[in-house]
């Protein structure tokens, strides 16, 4: 499957960022001809810089908010394949930011899907919303992909108005068996593994206060959360890419790439997890009844991406947050470079994957509509 993206021009949005950074080290481990868009370094440090990535690739720098800078470098690099990852990601954030929350996610996915349209080359494109798209009841059972969208907050309503804007562009531009641009979905949620340092995330916070000898105060032990390291959704979206690049059927859907239903953990569960991995860790409960509105059980089924495209998480709890504790162990103590431990850690990924079959034939019927 990832033989597909040898010597491909790849271009991604938000490569700078957390998911952005460890999905342009993937594709470089197979040859990719990867082009970066963003306007920032996100966070400082930063797995992008820490591992020297502005060197591995071509980088631009732009807002995907300025329309005229996404369609002139969709049609000057043409790319095969598009991986719209830019957004503003974090829920605490969009609070304080609605408007600039609602514009990047919303606007920018726009602008992307209108840039593909005039310049209408063959292209694969994924576009990754979130879990949070969906309008959560806190329901025990996990949403599928024909759930209802909506979400209480900022973040989740920017992600569940961008679906909508993807919806129409793709059944108004998209949909005719003989248009060369595809267009598919990916919805995930919380991510954990080394190199993300974003504020108001539960693994950076900790690692901080960790790396300088200080207890991490938490503000909801208690909230569930479908954990799942960084690789296992963007193997997910690399496997919608490959297939829906030689499967016209798939185009158009959305499809969830979460962990099984017995991963989800309590932010507690992962912090006595880590701490078995981290000399002199400690963490205080300062829970507070007046926070924000956040989720306390969101979780996703995905079983329409095991049947139509052979995907399954293939990680434990345990080897998630094993990879995850040793990458940044690694970072502050080890004489690796970042670039090393991030490829290592790639390549272990996918002798798991080898060893427990994680991509199966992918089924030929088309996927119900969602």
């Amino acid at each position: 499957m990832l033989e597909t993206f040898s010597n491909k021009s790849i271009l991604i949005t938000g490569n700078t960022g957390f998911k952005g950074s460890w999905l342009t080290a993937w594709l470089l481990h197979h040859g990719a001809k990867v082009i970066g868009l963003s306007k920032d370094i996100p966070s400082h440090p930063s797995h992008f810089e820490a591992a020297n990535m502005g060197d591995r690739i071509t980088h631009i720098w732009g807002n995907i908010e300025n329309l005229a800078t996404c369609q002139e470098l969709i049609q000057q690099y043409q790319p095969d394949f598009i991986f719209h990852l830019a957004a503003q990601p974090l829920v605490r954030q969009s609070y304080r930011e609605p408007h600039t929350t609602f514009t990047t996610n919303v606007v920018g996915t726009l602008n992307i899907l209108e840039a593909l349209r005039l310049s209408n080359h063959p292209c694969t494109a994924i576009l990754i919303t979130s879990d949070k798209c969906y309008d959560n009841l806190e329901q025990v059972w996990g949403y599928r992909e024909t759930d209802r969208l909506g979400g209480k907050d900022p973040y989740s309503g920017s992600k569940g108005a961008a679906e909508l804007v993807i919806r129409s562009y793709t059944a108004s531009y998209f949909s005719s068996g003989d248009s060369p641009v595809k267009v598919a979905v990916g919805r995930a949620g919380n991510v954990i593994g080394g190199g993300d340092w974003a504020c108001d995330r539960i693994v950076p916070d900790t690692i901080k206060a960790w790396s300088s000898d200080q207890p991490v105060l938490i503000r909801n032990p208690h909230a569930t959360r479908p954990w799942q390291h960084v690789l296992e959704p963007l193997s997910g979206y690399l496997t919608l890419a490959a297939k829906l690049a030689n499967n016209s059927l798939l185009n158009g859907e959305t499809f969830n790439f979460g962990p099984s239903a017995e991963q989800n953990y309590t932010v507690a569960n992962l912090l006595n997890s880590m701490q078995q991995h981290w000399t002199n860790a400690a963490w205080t409960d300062c829970s507070n009844p007046e926070s924000l509105y956040e989720a306390g059980l969101l979780k996703l089924c995905c079983d329409k991406a095991l049947h139509y495209l052979g995907w399954k998480p293939i990680l434990t709890f345990k080897e998630t947050v094993a990879l995850t504790t040793q990458w940044y162990q690694a970072y502050y103590s080890d004489s690796r470079e970042v670039w090393q431990v991030t490829q290592e850690q790639i390549a272990c990924y996918e002798t798991y994957a080898q060893e427990r079959q994680a991509v199966w034939t992918i089924s030929c019927a088309s996927p119900a509509t969602s």
